[in-house]
């Protein structure tokens, strides 16, 4: 992933959508509409942007489409879901030694194209209880999984661990 990173070149546009997803961020942490929190924010977007210097390209990955926003609250919905249940599944198989664990690594394919939405999903993986991505080569990844059914192919897994966040993922990622 680094190497096609650092191959590409930020163009304007995604040095503006680094400054505006930044100054977004800091809105959404301060909730202050306050006339000296804008300035603050839009100080602090712009030291962000500055010190991103070329890895603003990762932006490239976003589709800037009128849908977008809807995807993206959507894919927020989908991934608050399934981290309860993953929560739910995982406090289960603690508190119940009955319950079966049976840990594997296993490979995962992936439809996405950019490096933004193959972070996104790997870290979408990563933060629900169970799994854990561990590394990517083109469009698989590498998932450590609490607890893997026996018989468990590429198709299965990408279902059962992935094909839910990707669908939402690609309704505003590349």
């Amino acid at each position: 992933m680094q190497a096609s990173l650092s191959s590409q070149t930020a163009s304007p546009v995604d040095y503006l959508l680094v400054f505006v997803t930044s100054f977004l961020l800091w809105l959404l942490l301060t909730a202050s509409l306050d006339p000296q929190e804008l300035v603050a924010g839009a100080v602090v977007a712009l030291v962000v942007t500055t010190l991103t210097g070329n890895r603003a390209a990762i932006m490239n990955g976003l589709r800037l489409t009128p849908t977008a926003p809807l995807g993206l609250v959507k894919y927020l919905g989908a991934f608050s879901v399934a981290l309860v249940r993953a929560n739910i599944d995982l406090a289960a198989r603690v508190l119940n030694p009955s319950l079966p664990i049976r840990p594997a690594v296993v490979e995962v394919s992936t439809r996405l194209e950019s490096p933004l939405g193959r972070l996104l999903l790997a870290n979408s993986i990563t933060l629900t209880p169970g799994t854990l991505s561990v590394d990517y080569n083109g469009d698989r990844l590498l998932v450590h999984w609490v607890y893997c059914p026996p018989g468990q192919d590429l198709g299965s897994a990408t279902r059962e661990i992935a094909a839910g966040f990707e669908n939402n993922l690609k309704e505003f990622l590349k």
